[in-house]
C-alpha cells in the first residue's frame, strides 16, 4: 500500500511515493531539472503558466513509477503541497484566463495597503490576523483594475494547489487554510471573509467549495489517470500550502512547535494556540493544517523572499565558475564570523512582509577593497539571510511565540554548516534536522486524510532525526554581527 505526494513549487514539481506501512519513501523525483522559468515582465512581477505545473507533474510521476516499479493500483491516496499565495483564474469552461501571479509577485501591495487603511487596522487584523498586504486577494484587485477584460471572464479563483487538484479530480474546491493564505478567511466568523470581498467588489461565487484539509477532496478521473499512468478513482485526501505542509512534514502540529525551511524563500513557522497578531502585521498568520473552529492552531510565519535566491545569485555572479554549493560553503568558511565587517541585506526578491511590505532591495555594506574577497561576500550573504530570519523571529516572539527548538529538513540552505551554526547561535535555539521533504509530507498527509493513519504521530513515527546543532558556547561574535546588520537595515 502506497501514498503519492506532490509538491508544486515555483522552481520545480516534486513527486514522492511512500510505503504507507514502513513510512519509507521508495521513489522521488522532480521536474524540470533546471529551475522552472518565472516571467518577470516588469520589476516586482512574477508569473508562471499553470499548464507548466501539470506538465512537470506528469514527468515526475512517470519517473517515480518507473523507478519504483510500484503497481499503480496499490496507490491508495494522493496529497498535494503547493506554492502559497498564487492566483489562478478560470473562466466558465474551467480554462486558465491568464498566467498565474505567483507568491513573489508584488503588484498587489498598493491595493492591500489601501484596503488596510480604508477598513482600519482593528477590523482587518482582528478578522484576518494580517493586513491584506500582497496576498492573493490583493493580487486579484490588480487584475480587476489593470486587466478588466480578464477580470470579467472570471468564474473561479484558485490557489496553485486547488488548480492541480482540479486537474487530477475535476472537482473545484479549496480549504479554510487555503482561504486564510489568500486573506479570504474570517477567523472571527469562521467563514470566508465576505467583508473584504465586498470591499474589493468580488462576487463570492468565484470561490470554490470548502473542504477540510484532511478529507476526500475528489477522485482521480479517467482522463487524468491516463495522462499520469495511474488508476482512476484514487482519492485526493490532503492539500496544504508549502509552509504549513513543511511544518506537517516535520511533525509540527502543536503550540510552541517551530519549523523552518530555506529554499528560494525562507521561512520560520511556529504554531500558536491562541488567535493573536502583530499590530504592524510584519508576520503572517494562517490556519494551520489542523486548525478547526474548536481547536485553535494558527501558523505564525516570518517569510523572507530573498533567501536561497540570493545564494544562487552569488553562485552565478560572485563565486568562481563551475563551483558547487558545497564548494561555496568551503570558500565562505575561510572568512571569520561576521565576515570582517561586510554586511548584506538580502531583500532583492520583491516586497518583504517583515519590512511592512517595503522593497528595500539587496545591498552590500562595509566592503574594504584591501581586506575583503569572495569568501567574505559569500559568508556575509548567508549571515544576512540568517539575520533576516532572526529579525522576523523577534517579531514572532513579541506576540507570544517562544522559539527554543527549530525543526528543519536536511535540505537547501540547511545543508550549509555556516547557515546552521549562525542561525542556532544568533537565536539561541537548537536546530533538529530531519530527513524529509514536502512531497513526502504531502504523501503522509494523504495517509492521515484517508484514515490510513489514525493521527500525525502514527504518520510520522518513522521520521529520522539526522542530528542537532546547538548554539555556540560564545555567541558574542554572532550577536555583534547581527547588531551591525540591524543598524544597516535601519539606515536603509
Amino acid at each position: 500500500m502506497y501514498l503519492l505526494g506532490y509538491d508544486i513549487g515555483s522552481s520545480s514539481v516534486k513527486a514522492a511515493l511512500v510505503d504507507a506501512t514502513t513510512g519509507v519513501c521508495v521513489a522521488s523525483d522532480f521536474y524540470p531539472k533546471t529551475e522552472a522559468p518565472i516571467k518577470a515582465l516588469r520589476q516586482g512581477w512574477a508569473e508562471q503558466n499553470p499548464e507548466s505545473w501539470w506538465t512537470y507533474l506528469k514527468e515526475a510521476t512517470a519517473s517515480i513509477l518507473a523507478k519504483s516499479k510500484v503497481n499503480p493500483s496499490d496507490i491508495k491516496a494522493i496529497g498535494i503541497s503547493y506554492q502559497m499565495h498564487g492566483l489562478v483564474l478560470l473562466d466558465k469552461d474551467d480554462k486558465v484566463i491568464r498566467d498565474a501571479l505567483i507568491w513573489c509577485d508584488s503588484r498587489g501591495v498598493p491595493y492591500g495597503e489601501k484596503a488596510f487603511n480604508d477598513l482600519g487596522a482593528e477590523k482587518t487584523l482582528s478578522h484576518l490576523l494580517n493586513s491584506p498586504g500582497n496576498f492573493t486577494a490583493s493580487k486579484l484587485q490588480w487584475v480587476k483594475q489593470e486587466e478588466p477584460e480578464s477580470f470579467d471572464k472570471i468564474a473561479t479563483v484558485m490557489l496553485p494547489g486547488d488548480y492541480v487538484a482540479m486537474r487530477l479530480t475535476g472537482e473545484k474546491c479549496t480549504t479554510a487554510s487555503g482561504l486564510s493564505e489568500m486573506m479570504l478567511w474570517d477567523f472571527k466568523e469562521n467563514s470566508p471573509a465576505f467583508f473584504l470581498m465586498e470591499y474589493f467588489g468580488y462576487d463570492p461565487s468565484i470561490l470554490p467549495a470548502i473542504k477540510p484539509t484532511f478529507s476526500e477532496q475528489g477522485r482521480l478521473t479517467e482522463e487524468a489517470a491516463r495522462e499520469l499512468g495511474l488508476v482512476a478513482g484514487i482519492p485526493v485526501t490532503y492539500r496544504a500550502g508549502d509552509q504549513p505542509n513543511n511544518a506537517l512534514s516535520l511533525n509540527v502540529f502543536n503550540p510552541g512547535e517551530v519549523a523552518s525551511t530555506a529554499g528560494t524563500s525562507g521561512v520560520v513557522y511556529g504554531i500558536n494556540g491562541t488567535v493573536d497578531y502583530d499590530p504592524r502585521s510584519r508576520v503572517n498568520n494562517f490556519a494551520h493544517v489542523n486548525h478547526t473552529a474548536d481547536q485553535t492552531r494558527i501558523g505564525v510565519m516570518t517569510c523572507i523572499s530573498g533567501t536561497g535566491i540570493l545564494n544562487s545569485w552569488c553562485k552565478r555572479n560572485i563565486a568562481p565558475d563551475g563551483i558547487s554549493y558545497q564548494g561555496m560553503n568551503d570558500l565562505a568558511a575561510k572568512a571569520p564570523i561576521g565576515s570582517e565587517g561586510v554586511t548584506i541585506l538580502p531583500f532583492g526578491n520583491g516586497a518583504e512582509r517583515v519590512l511592512e511590505n517595503n522593497q528595500v532591495g539587496c545591498s552590500f555594506h562595509g566592503i574594504n577593497f584591501n581586506i575583503h574577497n569572495r569568501s567574505h561576500l559569500l559568508r556575509a550573504a548567508q549571515e544576512g539571510i540568517v539575520f533576516s530570519f532572526m529579525y522576523g523571529m523577534e517579531v514572532m516572539e513579541s506576540i507570544g511565540m517562544k522559539i527554543d527548538k527549530i525543526h528543519a529538513g536536511h535540505a537547501n540552505m540547511f545543508l550549509s554548516p555556516i547557515f546552521r551554526d549562525t542561525l542556532a547561535s544568533v537565536s539561541g535555539a537548537t536546530i533538529e534536522l530531519y530527513d524529509t521533504d514536502g512531497a513526502v509530507g504531502a504523501a503522509k498527509g494523504a495517509g492521515i486524510g484517508a484514515g490510513i493513519y489514525k493521527d500525525n504521530n502514527e504518520a510520522f513515527a518513522t521520521l529520522v532525526n539526522m542530528g542537532e546543532i546547538h548554539p555556540a558556547a560564545d555567541r558574542t561574535p554572532y550577536l555583534e554581527a547581527y547588531a551591525r546588520w540591524k543598524e544597516c537595515l535601519a539606515k536603509c
